[in-house]
């Protein structure tokens, strides 16, 4: 929980009553409505403390001078701007001596010789910090250039100098240095990586390729598993790892879904591993999500042995695979090249033991070494929440040893390990290189892909873990904010491109990233799908509460609906959907966004009529008679009058008549006389042409 100030905490910090900082407040554009209980907002406490301590200057006091005396009651001090015994104008952001520790922003801006350093983006806060100025006073001269910005939010950089000109400054834009924190002493030696340390590690395989080639089924016939019969559809939907030991020497294995969604869950398999295993199927050959996971493991220039598989099935053609590879740039061995192909069965087990071999042996190519001594060093290769466990990541161990009770961090996530899970099930206190393992005890749930680190205490973890997230935040301000006021009413007046908003809840993080993913990606001419949450766990009531504000609908993948969720979703209105194939929640998605485009409109010619004389009745508007040139007539058509070839009206047939009959329809080569709607000033030589507004279902 964050830290909370009240009105009472700073009025007992100077001594001075609490309506005297109500009032001060109150200058600075915050309202304190329940006096001295009222609640600082988070955002603002910061600043506040900073106001206040300049305000009153409690620590101006040298420390000799001080005795270490409490501060009088009531003895406050003019308020910045204000003060002469200083010498110069505190209102122009002269930094006061002795006084208390600035934060980065502020001790970032150098206001010496008429000129404020500041780096990019220019935070509002920090810019009136550096100048000395109230921000309600900079949000207001803001406001005169045309600019609307929050305390917290980024301004432009035209703007920002404009300002700082005027108040007698000239900016500066730049990468400031912040104060570099006190390097912490590591909880456990961190020996040189010398011959003596290292020792060797099992190697890192990855199994990649087109989709329903037998990835995981070659993975599970080696492991003695059944991953895929728990799969929904047989098909891999996240990113695993397991380890197996051949002649008495252990393989480390991660498993990549092959479907196109899941791209870059496969190009960060691509990245953790040793050495690629390609399995193309002996009857398709190289598709195209082949070619790409061929290229992801070039990219990370790691061995690659192609695996065919399904060897045994009657139309297996392995040549046309070692073909298919020379079109892609990879030779066979069976043709000269350095490349080895090994043809298994996941089904009938042949060739698995030739293929274990080959991995051994590309490994006591490679001489994979790694030093268990010293500390761990990993990345996240899956993240979920999981019941009476909490967030847990499955990592992989790249270098040193992780135990239980190391201090860890992920991303921007940290904690003290609880527990280690290894791939059968089984809690184990270690977990050296190369070894996948599950981690218990991180604050929340970290992102796929993300570095493990080890810190020396809970407290330099947290400190690195905040310090990420107010740069996360810091860099979505800049990237989302509205600049100007222009900016503003160009997004108000913009409603041209239609939008369905999508909040996505997973059972693991790779899945929700890859399910957004796949949506960026689909056809955005004429409606796009926003992303307006991403996280992990099952669809809980403020998911509801966020689909019905932002008008979204909810898509569940392999989780589910917590007790009462769909009540309340019905009366709130909000559609929820659950998913266990992503091929059906992209064309479900795929089909909701063609549902909320506008029909196309075709118009359709139906015939063709020339005025031939004008009826003059006693009663009634005027009737043309006219003759059908073409095509139909029909009551309810739509009809243009043209004279001369210019369009004099454009409207619809109100009634037709066959001598003294009214009719609904009359064809070509037929009198008849025509009531158009509204419409009584033709003349005679005038065409009619008449046509229909065909609607057809939009697609993207």
């Amino acid at each position: 929980m964050g830290k909370i100030l009240k009105v009472k905490d700073i009025a007992k910090q100077y001594g001075v009553p609490a309506k005297s900082v109500i009032e001060e407040l109150a200058g600075q554009g915050i309202e304190a409505d329940d006096a001295e209980n009222s609640v600082i907002p988070d955002d603002m406490i910061e600043l506040v403390e900073m106001y206040f301590a300049d305000l009153y200057d409690q620590d101006s006091e040298p420390a000799a001078a001080a005795d270490k005396k409490p501060a009088k009651k009531g003895g406050k001090k003019p308020p910045a701007g204000r003060r002469e015994e200083h010498g110069g104008d505190r209102g122009k952001g002269s930094p006061h001596k002795g006084g208390r520790p600035q934060p980065a922003a502020v001790s970032s801006a150098r206001a010496a010789g008429g000129k404020v350093t500041l780096p990019a983006p220019i935070i509002v806060k920090a810019l009136a910090e550096a100048v000395g100025k109230k921000p309600n006073e900079l949000i207001t001269d803001l406001i005169k250039l045309g600019e609307l910005a929050g305390i917290n939010q980024p301004i432009s950089e035209a703007n920002a100098r404009k300002l700082c000109a005027s108040y007698g400054y000239e900016l500066e834009i730049g990468a400031a240095p912040k104060p570099a924190p006190a390097p912490a002493a590591p909880a456990k030696p961190k020996p040189e990586d010398n011959p003596a340390n290292l020792k060797e590690r099992p190697p890192v395989v990855t199994f990649m390729g087109h989709v329903d080639h037998g990835k995981t089924s070659l993975q599970d016939a080696v492991r003695h598993t059944h991953v895929t019969a728990q799969e929904a559809g047989a098909i891999t939907q996240h990113i695993g790892a397991s380890t197996v030991t051949h002649n008495g020497k252990p393989i480390t294995f991660i498993d990549t879904p092959g479907h196109a969604a899941f791209t870059n869950m496969r190009a960060r398999g691509a990245n953790l591993t040793d050495i690629v295993v390609l399995v193309v199927s002996a009857t398709e050959g190289f598709k195209p999500q082949t070619v790409e996971a061929m290229n992801h493991a070039k990219a990370a220039k790691v061995p690659i042995i192609v695996a065919i598989n399904k060897i045994d099935l009657p139309e297996a053609d392995p040549d046309k695979i070692l073909l298919h590879m020379q079109q892609n740039g990879l030779t066979s061995e069976d043709w000269g090249g350095d490349v080895g192909t090994v043809r298994v069965s996941a089904k009938t087990g042949q060739g698995l033991p030739d293929l274990l071999d080959r991995i051994l042996l590309e490994a006591e190519i490679l001489e994979l070494k790694a030093n268990p001594k010293r500390r761990a060093a990993g990345a996240v290769l899956e993240a979920q929440m999981e019941v009476g466990l909490g967030p847990t990541a499955s990592v992989l161990v790249q270098d040193g040893t992780l135990h239980v009770g190391d201090t860890i961090l992920c991303g921007e996530h940290y904690g003290r390990i609880r527990t280690l899970i290894n791939d059968k099930g089984e809690r184990v206190k270690t977990a050296g290189p190369s070894v996948p393992v599950k981690v218990v005890g991180l604050s929340g749930v970290p992102e796929a892909g993300d570095r493990l680190e080890i810190f020396e205490s809970e407290k330099a973890a947290r400190a690195e873990a905040q310090e990420r997230v107010a740069a996360k935040r810091g860099n979505m301000l800049a990237t989302s904010a509205i600049a100007t006021a222009e900016d503003l009413f160009s997004k108000l007046n913009s409603n041209n491109q239609n939008s369905l908003n999508i909040i996505i809840k997973s059972d693991v993080k790779g899945s929700g990233e890859a399910i957004a993913h796949s949506l960026a990606e689909l056809p955005h001419e004429k409606i796009k799908a926003e992303v307006v949450a991403n996280a992990v766990g099952p669809i809980s009531e403020n998911d509801i509460s966020l689909a019905a504000a932002t008008n979204s609908i909810v898509v569940g993948f392999h989780v589910r609906v917590n007790p009462g969720v769909n009540e309340m979703a019905k009366k709130q209105k909000v559609e929820i959907r659950l998913y266990s194939i992503i091929y059906e929640l992209l064309e479900d998605i795929t089909d909701a966004l063609a549902g909320k485009l506008e029909p196309e409109k075709r118009e359709k010619p139906i015939g063709e009529a020339k005025i031939l004389q004008i009826i003059e009745l006693s009663k009634g508007p005027k009737i043309c008679g006219c003759m059908v040139e073409s095509g139909s007539v029909r009551v309810g058509a739509k009809a243009r009058v043209r004279r001369d070839g210019d369009l004099i009206y454009n409207g619809e047939v109100a009634s037709l008549r066959r001598f003294k009959d009214d009719v609904k329809e009359v064809k070509a080569g037929l009198e008849c006389g025509i009531r158009l709607d509204n419409f009584a000033d033709f003349l005679v030589n005038d065409e009619i042409e008449i046509y229909e507004i065909e609607l057809k279902k939009a697609t993207l």
